[in-house]
């Protein structure tokens, strides 16, 4: 197991925490990762946009004019794309862009990414990180003790404070351990994690 420094808000040692090589220290497999970036990218895409096909609009089925005879050329209904107010024929339809990533893919992308991080020196332990009152101010003032000014903070619970007081704060994010993926991960500079969220990660990774 590797050993990590567990650092206190003001930046100074105050104890050690042990990491498991079950997590983090996988061989990293950047096509894996990029798999499930790509996979939870498309998620957030809604694909809502939609027209009305020519079934879809409100009108009368009924032939407009007789086929032959009237020099004319021939229609159907009313509804046909060529007539003003009818349907659309080559209009986007509704759409689902996810990509199924099998659970296993999924958590041994979410290793690799823990991986990276603490072979490249960018993950730091800190014991809590308690909030007296919800102010923008305290909070920063402990991100710029620590040198994590573009991070992802990771709580084991909810912890209101924390999470209102850093909502307005560029380049940070906190995140419970439930919420843990592979692409805030690797968007944020630094990974904190708080020493009771280690627990709630070896728990979800190592079932």
């Amino acid at each position: 197991m590797a050993t990590i420094d567990v650092l206190n808000t003001t930046g100074e040692k105050v104890a050690e925490a042990e990491l498991t090589d079950e997590i983090f220290a996988v061989a990293v497999k950047p096509s894996v990762v990029h798999q499930v970036v790509t996979a939870q990218l498309a998620a957030r895409r809604s694909g809502t946009a939609a027209v009305k096909r020519r079934s879809d609009v409100r009108g009368s089925t009924r032939k407009l004019y007789r086929q032959k005879g009237t020099g004319r050329a021939r229609k159907g209904d009313i509804k046909s794309p060529l007539l003003r107010g009818g349907g659309v024929v080559f209009g986007p339809s509704p759409r689902a862009f996810d990509k199924k990533v099998p659970k296993k893919v999924r958590k041994l992308a979410l290793k690799m990414a823990l991986t990276s991080k603490l072979q490249a020196n960018e993950l730091m332990v800190v014991d809590r990180m308690e909030l007296e009152r919800i102010k923008t101010k305290d909070f920063v003032e402990i991100i710029s003790a620590l040198a994590a000014d573009n991070a992802l903070i990771v709580t084991s619970d909810r912890n209101e404070n924390l999470e209102r007081s850093s909502r307005n704060v560029p380049n940070i994010k906190v995140l419970r351990t439930e919420g843990l993926n592979v692409y805030d991960i690797l968007k944020h500079r630094k990974l904190v994690l708080l020493q009771g969220s280690i627990a709630g990660i070896e728990g979800r990774l190592l079932q």
